[in-house]
């Protein structure tokens, strides 16, 4: 292996390594595979079903740029990681937008949907009609399609096999999170506080509104996908791989976004786990303790410093986001989680607020 090929394969020790890659490689190379998706949901006959995956694609384009950030981490098999990412993400944001917007509220639907998201992760999977139990049917084959494209990326990870029970782990409780979030609005509480009691003992610290919270997050399994790359990957290394990034990483990215989407939500009349606390001084503490609780859990990784950069790059992101500006509560809250930040964390806002300016 040349010096040249040895460098691709390590991940980047520094925030401006880091952006570098993202500039050359990330961002021009999950567009194009957005484009291509673009393009197949364009044709999709049913037009409520068209709708929805154009809007998803349109909306939540910054979901798939970050994380495409994982395939930073290993650029020599970012050829399989980009289009892998993009096409699980796309299946998320799609379904994501069926569900809230949704002409149905059948649990036994929802669920269904996301059996794709399940199917798309084992590499063997058959993939089925995951419109059986809605109005809306026929898509062109663009869900199928999404599911073979993971399926086909992950076949050439080699060291999938022992990654693939933490993903699957991953993949159930976020499809649960989905059901149990979308069902008739005045049974979602109690149906969440019955699945954390049951669930919970994973994330003991963690409040139920914070661990559905952290089970919506997708990091952990692009993680997981990174770290699969090595074809000397053991069971017991992804098992600590899913523990640094599960719950807190996940809870903190997924926190952050209902953060900023109060008033969107609010509109919509969708869930927001932010809502669940009896005052803002509450919500930003426990936010601040994910925050730190993260931090510890990616130190334990022998090759933390992308990780480290994931945690500050993610404060960034969602606290440079315009929507903060709007709200006056979440404005306050975002002022005194950036107090005192790192140089990196500003090193990323600058960048996120350049990125929205200059690419969008």
């Amino acid at each position: 292996m040349s010096e040249l090929e040895q460098g691709r394969n390590l991940s980047p020790r520094g925030p401006i390594g880091l952006m570098s890659r993202v500039y050359k490689y990330v961002l021009p190379e999950v567009r194009s595979s957005l484009n291509l998706w673009r393009q197949d949901a364009q044709g999709i006959p049913d037009p409520e079903l068209r709708k929805q995956a154009l809007a998803s694609i349109e909306t939540k384009q910054f979901h798939c740029e970050g994380g495409g950030i994982y395939a930073a981490g290993n650029l020599s098999m970012r050829h399989i990681l980009i289009p892998l990412i993009v096409a699980y993400q796309t299946i998320s944001d799609y379904l994501d937008n069926l569900c809230d917007r949704s002409t149905s509220l059948d649990p036994a639907d929802f669920r269904l949907l996301h059996q794709s998201m399940l199917d798309a992760i084992h590499p063997d999977a058959e993939p089925v009609n995951y419109y059986a139990l809605r109005s809306e049917q026929n898509d062109g084959g663009y869900l199928n399609k999404l599911v073979r494209t993971c399926q086909e990326m992950i076949r050439q990870l080699p060291g999938y096999a022992a990654a693939a029970p933490e993903i699957h782990q991953l993949a159930v409780l976020y499809t649960d999170l989905q059901v149990y979030k979308h069902i008739r609005p005045e049974l979602r509480e109690s149906t969440l506080k019955e699945w954390w009691e049951q669930e919970g003992h994973r994330a003991p610290q963690l409040l139920w509104n914070e661990f559905a919270a952290a089970t919506g997050s997708t990091l952990g399994v692009f993680m997981l996908f990174l770290s699969s790359c090595d074809p000397g990957l053991s069971e017991a290394s992804a098992a600590s791989i899913r523990a640094a990034y599960f719950p807190n990483v996940c809870g903190l990215h997924i926190m952050l976004d209902y953060l900023i989407d109060q008033d969107e939500d609010r509109a919509g009349g969708d869930l927001n786990f932010c809502n669940y606390y009896d005052s803002t001084e509450i919500m930003l503490n426990r936010i601040a303790s994910i925050v730190e609780g993260a931090r510890a859990d990616v130190r334990k990784l022998p090759e933390n410093s992308m990780h480290v950069m994931v945690i500050e790059g993610l404060l960034a992101l969602y606290l440079s986001d315009p929507k903060v500006s709007e709200q006056r509560e979440v404005r306050s809250v975002s002022k005194r989680l950036m107090r005192g930040s790192p140089l990196t964390r500003l090193f990323f806002f600058a960048n996120s607020r350049w990125i929205r300016k200059h690419l969008y």
